[in-house]
Formats: structure tokens, C-alpha cells, sequence
């Protein structure tokens, strides 16, 4: 059993995509994962399955959603060790003591040289970000709510989906999965 974490992108911001927690929960359980948790109710959990394949995982996800709630949600999966990797890497963490300044962005794939050459996103003079793989770092010291540094900009620039959690939720996230891998 691989122990996973999952994020939807957009679901209850601003009174849209509303999903509780409890119905996504259910959904889950019914593509027979196991363990589910959720985790605060932006859409994040935290389950089990035999799958190997996060592509499969991601589709069947967004295929249940679409039919219990009639419209579509990308969803982005991680395994414990890639938030692992994210937390220790993240290249502000020494930054900033602050986590509600640090933000990762999770990107649906690892962009293409060609889409990082392409890659000007505006910021803000006291705001940072550095690409690694398949997340974008993000400093935002005046906040990310004042961000120009938003989910919407790296989308359309890199031409994919991403979603975007603060550092603090990510690391919730990782210590919850690694407790369940012990």
C-alpha cells in the first residue's frame, strides 16, 4: 500500500466548487482507497492504494467527481516522498521564518525547457520564486493574497494547471502521510 496526497485545484474559494469534506471523503472510499483523511477544506487527502500509477489515480479521481458533482476538478498527486523532497528543498525556508511567506505551487507536470525559456512571471521587487522539477517556490513577504505571483499567472504562463498550498499546509500534509508510512 503507497500512502498518497492529493490536492484539488479550486474547490471552495470564493463560494465555488463546493465540496465537503465528508462527500469527498466518501468518494474516495468508493474507488476503494484506503485510510482517507482529509485535511482542512481546500480539498487535500490523504490515502492509500495499491495503485503505482498517479496518472491513473489522478483520472479516476476526477472521473468520480465529475459524476457525483457534475463538474471537473484537476486533481494533483504526491507520494511522501516527493513532499519530502519539496520541504527539504525549498530554497526559502531559510528566508523566511515566517511560513505564511512561503507558498509551493504544484505544477501537473515538470515544465519543458522550452516552456521554462518562455517563462517571465511578474513580481513584485520583494517577492522570489525559483522552479524545481514539478513545483514553483514561492516567497511572497507582503503575502500571496497581494501576490502577483498567482495560481492564474504560473497556469498561463506554463500553460498547464497547478494549485498552490502555503508552506505550512504542506508540511500538515507530509506529516500526516509519514506518520501512516511508519
Amino acid at each position: 500500500m503507497i500512502t498518497y496526497i492529493s490536492m484539488l485545484r479550486g474547490i471552495n474559494v470564493s463560494g465555488q466548487k463546493k465540496i465537503r469534506m465528508t462527500e469527498l471523503k466518501a468518494m474516495y472510499e468508493s474507488l476503494q482507497f484506503k485510510h482517507v483523511e482529509t485535511y482542512v477544506q481546500s480539498g487535500n487527502v490523504i490515502f492509500g492504494s495499491t495503485e503505482r500509477n498517479t496518472g491513473n489515480l489522478s483520472e479516476q479521481i476526477e472521473a468520480k467527481i465529475e459524476e457525483f458533482l457534475g463538474y471537473s476538478v484537476k486533481v494533483f498527486i504526491r507520494t511522501v516522498d516527493d513532499f519530502k523532497r519539496i520541504i527539504t528543498n525549498n530554497p526559502f525556508a531559510q528566508i523566511s521564518s515566517d511560513p505564511s511567506q512561503l507558498h509551493v505551487t504544484f505544477l501537473m507536470t515538470t515544465p519543458t525547457p522550452d516552456q521554462l525559456r518562455k517563462l517571465v512571471i511578474p513580481k513584485a521587487e520583494s517577492e522570489q520564486y525559483l522552479i524545481s522539477r514539478d513545483v514553483v517556490y514561492l516567497h511572497c513577504p507582503d503575502g500571496y493574497g497581494r501576490s502577483k505571483l498567482s495560481n492564474n499567472v504560473i497556469e498561463r504562463k506554463l500553460k498547464m494547471s497547478a494549485t498552490t498550498r502555503n508552506f505550512r499546509t504542506v508540511n500538515a500534509l507530509y506529516e500526516i502521510a509519514r506518520e501512516r508510512d511508519r
